[in-house]
C-alpha cells in the first residue's frame, strides 16, 4: 500500500549519518564510482556541446539549424516518436485487456503474453531484419500477394517496426492498472442501465489515464532513443537525430556536431521522462481503498469491442510468430526468398567469424550483470532506509543515464573517455560501464519496492540484539530482497546482451558484440547471416534469462515461506 505524501517519513533505523560510520566510506566509494561514470560524462558532453576553444558559444548548433536536413531529423524524431507512442499503446492497452478483462481459455492468455514478451528478450534488429526479408524488395509477402515493388524503407518501415518492437512495454505497464481496477465501481454503473460500451468508455478508460499516459511517454521516449532500427530501415528519406549523430561522429569525425544533435535529442527525451515520472507518483488513480467487501465479476466493454479486441491480439500475435518464423528460416535456408535448400553454413558462419563476438558479449554481460545487482541492492538499501545530506540527489545521478537516450549515453562516454586523464576507449571496462549505471536503475527501483514490504522492525531487532550495520544487512535484508535483486539483474542482463544504442560507439578491434555484428551484417544486406546471428543471441538470451526467472521463482517460494512460518 503506498505511503500518502503528508505521512511522516519514514523512520532511521541508524539515525544521522555521523551516528553511521559505516556508511561513511560505502557513501564515499559510490560518490566517486557515480562521479566517475555518470556525471563527468554528461559534464563532457555539455562543455563540448557549448564551448570552443574554451569559451562559452552555440558555434556547434549554427551547422544545424542552417542544415536543412539536420532540421527535417529533428521533426522527423518528434514525429516518429508521437506515432509509436499513439500504436504501440494501442497495442499494448488492447493485450492488456485481453489478458486481464476477457474471458478466454487461461492457455491462450499464457500464450499471448509469451508472444507479446518476445520482443523485449530479442535484439533490437530482430524485427528490422524479419520486416526486410517480408516486405522488402522481393519479400516474402509481396511476392506471395503478387503485388510490385513498393518502398517499405523510411517512415512506414521503422513505424511498424519499433511499434512491435516497444507496444510490449506498454503491455506490461497498463496490465498493471488494470488489475489494480476495483469491477465494483462498473457493476454499479451497469446497475443503473448503462450499456457495457458506455460503462467502459465513461468509467474504465478514465481510471486507466494516467497508466495511459505513462505508456505514452515511456514509448515516446523509447523511440526516440532508438538507433537501431532508424539506421536500418529509416533509409536517407527519413532521417531521424540517432543516426545523424552517429553518421556525423562516424562517418564525418566531426565529434562536436554530434554531440550538439545529441543534446538536441536530450531535451525532449529528458521532457518525456520527467512527464513520466510526475504520472507514475500520482496516486489518485488508484481504486483499492482497503475497504473489505466482496469483489465482484470482472466486466467487459461489450461483444463487439472484444470481438476487435481479440481479432487485433490474435492478428498481431500471429504476425509476431510469423516474423520470429522468417527470422528462423533464414537463417537455414541457402538464400531466403530463393533457394530455400536447407543448410548450416550460415550458423557456421557465425561461429567461425562471429565466435569473438558471442565471447565477448557474454563476459560483458557476465560481468556487468552481478556488479551492477551489487550496486543495485546497495544504493537501493541506502536511499530508502538511510537518512543523510545528498540522499535525493543520489538517487538522481543513479537515474540519469537511464533517463537518457542511448546515443546521448555513448556519445557522453567517448567524449569523456577518449582523451586524458582517464583514457578507457577500446576496453572491456568502458563497455560493462556503460551497461551497469545505463540499466541498473531497473535494479534499484526493484530493491526499493520489495524494502516497502518489508517491517524495519526486524531490522531494527538485529541492530538491538548486538548485530552491527554491515551483519544486519548480509544477513537480514539482502536475503529478505534477494528476489528483487535478481529481477533487477535479468533486466540488466537481457539490455547487456541486446543494447547497441550506446554501445556503438564504444566498441572496438578488441571487444566486440553479437549486436554490432547483426548490424554489420544488415548493412552488408547479409539478411541470411544476420538471421543467424538473431537466433543465437536469442537463444542464449533466453536460456540466461530463464535461468534468472527460475531463481527468482525459488527464492520467492523460500521467502514465502519464511513469512509464512514468521507470521
Amino acid at each position: 500500500m503506498a505511503r500518502s505524501p503528508l505521512a511522516a517519513p519514514p523512520r532511521d533505523q541508524g539515525g544521522p549519518l555521523i551516528k553511521n560510520p559505516t556508511l561513511v566510506p560505502v557513501l564515499t566509494l559510490l560518490w566517486i564510482i557515480l562521479i566517475l561514470f555518470v556525471l563527468y560524462p554528461a559534464v563532457k558532453l555539455l562543455l563540448v556541446t557549448f564551448s570552443v576553444d574554451g569559451a562559452f558559444s552555440l558555434q556547434n548548433f549554427s551547422g544545424i539549424w542552417k542544415s536543412a536536413y539536420d532540421r527535417q531529423a529533428l521533426w522527423n524524431s518528434l514525429f516518429l516518436g508521437v506515432c509509436v507512442a499513439l500504436s504501440g499503446t494501442f497495442l499494448g492497452f488492447c493485450f492488456a485487456y485481453f489478458a486481464v478483462r476477457m474471458r478466454v481459455p487461461a492457455f491462450l492468455k499464457w500464450l499471448v503474453g509469451v508472444l507479446t514478451l518476445l520482443p523485449l528478450i530479442s535484439p533490437p534488429f530482430t524485427s528490422s531484419v524479419a520486416l526486410t526479408l517480408a516486405l522488402g524488395p522481393n519479400g516474402i509477402i509481396l511476392s506471395f500477394l503478387g503485388i510490385p515493388q513498393v518502398s517499405f524503407y523510411g517512415f512506414w518501415g521503422t513505424w511498424i517496426a519499433e511499434t512491435l518492437t516497444y507496444f510490449p512495454v506498454a503491455f506490461l505497464a497498463l496490465a498493471a492498472v488494470l488489475v489494480s481496477l476495483d469491477p465494483s465501481m462498473e457493476d454499479a454503473a451497469l446497475s443503473l442501465g448503462s450499456s457495457p460500451w458506455r460503462v467502459f468508455r465513461t468509467i474504465t478508460l478514465p481510471m486507466t489515464t494516467p497508466g495511459l499516459a505513462n505508456s505514452l511517454l515511456l514509448l515516446f521516449a523509447n523511440s526516440l532513443a532508438d538507433f537501431a532500427t532508424p539506421l536500418v530501415l529509416a533509409g536517407h528519406t527519413f532521417p531521424v537525430l540517432p543516426t545523424q549523430a552517429y553518421l556525423q561522429i562516424t562517418g564525418l569525425y566531426d565529434l562536436r556536431g554530434g554531440a550538439a544533435l545529441s543534446f538536441l535529442l536530450l531535451v525532449p527525451a529528458l521532457a518525456a521522462y520527467l512527464l513520466q515520472h510526475y504520472w507514475v507518483s500520482r496516486k489518485s488513480y488508484v481504486t483499492i481503498t482497503g475497504k473489505s467487501g466482496a469483489r465482484s465479476s470482472l466486466k467487459g466493454m461489450g461483444s463487439i469491442g472484444e470481438t476487435a479486441v481479440f481479432i487485433i491480439c490474435i492478428a498481431v500475435s500471429l504476425f509476431v510468430v510469423f516474423l520470429y518464423a522468417i527470422i528462423f528460416m533464414a537463417s537455414f535456408v541457402k538464400v531466403f526468398g530463393v533457394n530455400h535448400s536447407f543448410t548450416m553454413e550460415h550458423f557456421v558462419y557465425v561461429f567461425q567469424y562471429g565466435n569473438k563476438a558471442i565471447k565477448d558479449t557474454l563476459i560483458v554481460a557476465c560481468l556487468a550483470t552481478p556488479i551492477g545487482g551489487l550496486l543495485a541492492v546497495v544504493i537501493g538499501f541506502i536511499t530508502h532506509r538511510k537518512k543523510f545530506l545528498g540522499n535525493r540527489f543520489l538517487d538522481f545521478t543513479c537515474m540519469l543515464n537511464y533517463a537518457l537516450p542511448g546515443t546521448v549515453v555513448g556519445i557522453a562516454y567517448i567524449v569523456a573517455f577518449n582523451e586524458k586523464p582517464l583514457v578507457l576507449t577500446g576496453t572491456l571496462t568502458i563497455l560493462v560501464a556503460a551497461y551497469i549505471f545505463r540499466y541498473f536503475a531497473a535494479g534499484i527501483r526493484s530493491v526499493v519496492a520489495s524494502l516497502h514490504q518489508i517491517d524495519k522492525n526486524i531490522e531494527e531487532a538485529s541492530l538491538s540484539l548486538g548485530a552491527g550495520a554491515g551483519r544486519t544487512f548480509f544477513k537480514v535484508t539482502l536475503p529478505l530482497v534477494i528476489p528483487a535483486v535478481l529481477a533487477g539483474m535479468k533486466y540488466l542482463f537481457i539490455h547487456s546482451m541486446t543494447a547497441i544504442s550506446a554501445t556503438i560507439f564504444l566498441v572496438s578491434v578488441n571487444w566486440t558484440l553479437l549486436t554490432t555484428r547483426i548490424l554489420e551484417s544488415m548493412t552488408g544486406l547479409q539478411f541470411a547471416q544476420a538471421s543467424a546471428f538473431s537466433v543465437v543471441l536469442i537463444v542464449l538470451v533466453f536460456i540466461g534469462s530463464g535461468s534468472m526467472t527460475l531463481l527468482v521463482r525459488f527464492y520467492s517460494s523460500r521467502l514465502a515461506g519464511v513469512k509464512e512460518i514468521s507470521s
